[in-house]
């Protein structure tokens, strides 16, 4: 159970948080039309005799948005329904040409699921928590409206209109920022995993209506606001603490909370009215006369369960059970698609170059994928060329520290110079002097120095000061410029000192 609370005068108050979450389909035409979807054209260069309404057009579904939206339900294991209907769903606005939307809400494409959020203690999150998923309907998108292109009037971009949704509507069951933030995160995931939605929150593709309401703990649920289109998990778990303290605030000082849609002004961190909220019957919905109930056969089921990938909870498990992989790496390294694509390939490409097994170097390969390399690539910045940052490169890197060729500091150095040069690493390690040594005699030799010029420490350490191996540790890899081998130096060392 989370233990958020909001701290009142009157004492603790829990807070009931349900998402909506509008998820643009990946297609490259749109719901109902033949115009393109791609994003960052020219204002109204994108829309068809549909999209603008114009009299004697008829809307024709996109079989591939269908798809898309039946295999994200698939992702979350949610009920497939074979019959739908598309409704209309009646109100004006200047960015809406026909009048009307064309919605699911009696018969939605997709039923009850769920999503699974893990554990995590320092976000607040003490155990995993399964949240329900209501429904998943398809919808059109609106267009948008500019305010910024004229002293006195507004301009409207159609190119958005038309384009096809899925709404992911939640249950009420977030207790807290931190949970929500996760939910949003998860299921951004497993879109961008079956390829559904490219999740890119920035350019709108990807939004949430928020629902909070506050309560006291184990009462009864509170009246709702809805805060739309949030377009960070950030400002989600912003707009869900804000909200709730000025609910809590509101109540406690004698106010009620009316149900209402509001806005989030993300540069004062806070809420504020935009309209009363909408029921059902306000907007008359009623079945789209132009369009037939969509009805899904069991092939096509068949089709799009089989087009699905390996999805997260699932190859984090493969990841432990059959690679051997801590918790930790696993979770870290199936989060986004780019961590995992990227972590196979490098594993791949090692596991061939050593001739080993893949479950024998996947700890060494993970510590590489989520540590060494992109603290390099950080600190390179703009300095590092994409096409230079292969798998084969990582893996011969990492063949040669699996050999002690070279260190974990020289592994890096290489790593670098590959990245800004594209140069071979063993090339650089020969011609650059990043070469560890291994050789016994040299090694031997420098030991016998560092030993007689500290002949009262190798007393002090065979009387029994341990702690004095680090120092000679140190003095022969000082002596050897860093070059040792620390694995032949410290088994020297022990042979020596006895």
């Amino acid at each position: 159970m989370s233990s958020y609370r909001i701290q009142g005068v009157t004492g603790e108050w829990e807070v009931v948080i349900g998402l909506e979450v509008h998820a643009q389909v990946t297609s490259n035409a749109k719901l109902f039309s033949g115009a393109s979807t791609e994003f960052g054209a020219e204002p109204n260069a994108q829309v068809s005799l549909v999209d603008a309404a114009m009299p004697g057009m008829l809307p024709v579904p996109n079989r591939e948005c269908i798809r898309q939206a039946v295999r994200t339900g698939m992702a979350i294991e949610a009920q497939i329904n074979k019959w739908s209907r598309f409704d209309r769903k009646n109100y004006f606005y200047a960015d809406l040409p026909q009048g009307y939307q064309i919605s699911q809400l009696y018969h939605p494409l997709v039923g009850e699921g769920s999503l699974l959020i893990e554990a995590d203690e320092k976000a607040g999150i003490p155990e995993d928590k399964r949240i329900g998923i209501e429904r998943i309907h398809v919808e059109q998108d609106a267009g948008k409206l500019m305010h910024d292109q004229h002293p006195t009037m507004s301009y409207v971009d159609l190119n958005r209109s038309g384009v096809a949704l899925m709404e992911i509507v939640s249950k009420p069951d977030m207790r807290s920022p931190a949970e929500a933030g996760a939910y949003v995160r998860k299921l951004r995931s497993i879109l961008r995993y079956v390829g559904s939605c490219d999740g890119n929150m920035e350019q709108g593709s990807m939004r949430a209506d928020v629902n909070v309401s506050v309560r006291k703990p184990g009462e009864e649920f509170g009246t709702r606001t809805e805060t739309k289109n949030v377009n960070s998990v950030r400002f989600v778990m912003a707009v869900i603490e804000q909200e709730a303290r000025r609910q809590v605030d509101l109540i406690e000082d004698g106010g009620k909370v009316v149900q209402e849609t509001r806005l989030y002004d993300p540069d004062r961190n806070e809420t504020r009215s935009m309209r009363s909220k909408e029921d059902a019957h306000d907007y008359r919905y009623f079945p789209d006369p132009d369009l037939l109930p969509l009805e899904l056969d069991d092939d096509f089921l068949v089709q799009c369960r089989e087009s699905l990938p390996e999805l997260p909870d699932a190859k984090k498990r493969r990841y432990v059970e059959e690679l051997g992989l801590s918790e930790y790496n696993a979770t870290q390294l199936t989060a986004e698609v780019e961590g995992f694509r990227r972590f196979e390939d490098v594993l791949s490409a090692t596991a061939s170059a050593l001739g080993k097994g893949e479950k024998d170097v996947a700890t060494q390969v993970a510590n590489w994928t989520l540590s060494v390399a992109p603290g390099v690539l950080n600190a390179l910045g703009d300095e590092a060329k994409v096409e230079n940052n292969t798998a084969a490169a990582s893996a011969a890197i990492l063949k040669m520290q699996d050999a002690g060729e070279i260190s974990g500091g020289q592994a890096k150095e290489i790593y670098e110079i590959v990245l800004k040069t594209g140069r071979e690493p063993a090339e650089i390690a020969e011609t650059e002097g990043l070469k560890q040594l291994s050789d016994t005699g040299a090694i031997e030799s420098v030991i016998d120095e560092v030993l007689a010029n500290n002949a009262d420490k190798v007393e002090e350490y065979r009387g029994g000061k341990d702690k004095l191996f680090g120092f000679f540790v140190g003095q022969t890899m000082k002596a050897l410029q860093g070059k040792g081998n620390p694995a032949v130096v410290n088994q020297i060392l022990k042979d020596k000192l006895g």
